[in-house]
């Protein structure tokens, strides 16, 4: 375990020179994680999209909404959870993405944030919300172990800029009865 800048217990993923990948499981208590759900959800603009795979279009599996940091919705909860993030995982944030994933059959193939979309040294942060749904990292290369972290509601997990380039994460689709979640991503954009 370490400690951030304000004594919260922070679970540490992977290191690198840029802080690594940190895990926050209690970031918000439940009360709020709840709120922040329930207002997201109901109120959030979000849109469901398609994309070219091969030689098809296919639907995007999970539904998406994004704000600028000044144009966020006064009736959104984004800039109590965006002060909370800068507090915990300092940036000068400029954008939040946010994911609605329905059921288990909602997911995200692993990948690694796109780099040219983001400004170097700047973590990407989220904060997960809803039922609590598994994510997996794993290194690109050699043999470094794959972790998988059950990402609960009103936690936080911060991932290096650097840590985008040596690791990839997704949440994988699930069998299991599933809840909705939504997740809220941080980014500092160029």
């Amino acid at each position: 375990m370490s400690n951030d800048l304000f004594g919260a217990s922070a679970l540490r993923l992977v290191d690198d020179a840029q802080g690594g990948i940190r895990y926050w499981p209690d970031f918000v208590d439940a009360a709020v994680a709840e709120h922040w759900f329930a207002q997201l959800q109901a109120r959030a603009a979000w849109t469901h999209l398609q994309r070219p795979m091969y030689d098809r279009i296919v639907d995007v599996p999970r539904l998406l909404a994004s704000y600028d940091v000044e144009d966020f919705p006064d009736d959104l909860p984004l800039r109590d959870m965006l002060l909370r993030v800068q507090a915990t995982a300092p940036a000068p944030y400029s954008r939040v993405g946010m994911n609605l994933y329905r059921d288990g059959n909602d997911s995200v193939a692993m990948h690694s944030d796109k780099l040219h979309i983001l400004r170097e040294g700047h973590p990407i942060t989220l904060i997960s919300l809803g039922a609590p749904r598994r994510m997996l990292i794993k290194p690109k290369q050699g043999e470094g172990r794959a972790i998988a972290i059950d990402l609960m509601p009103g936690s936080l997990l911060s991932m290096s800029h650097a840590s985008q380039m040596t690791h990839e994460h997704g949440i994988p689709k699930t069998r299991k009865p599933q809840g909705p979640r939504i997740s809220a991503v941080f980014r500092v954009r160029p």
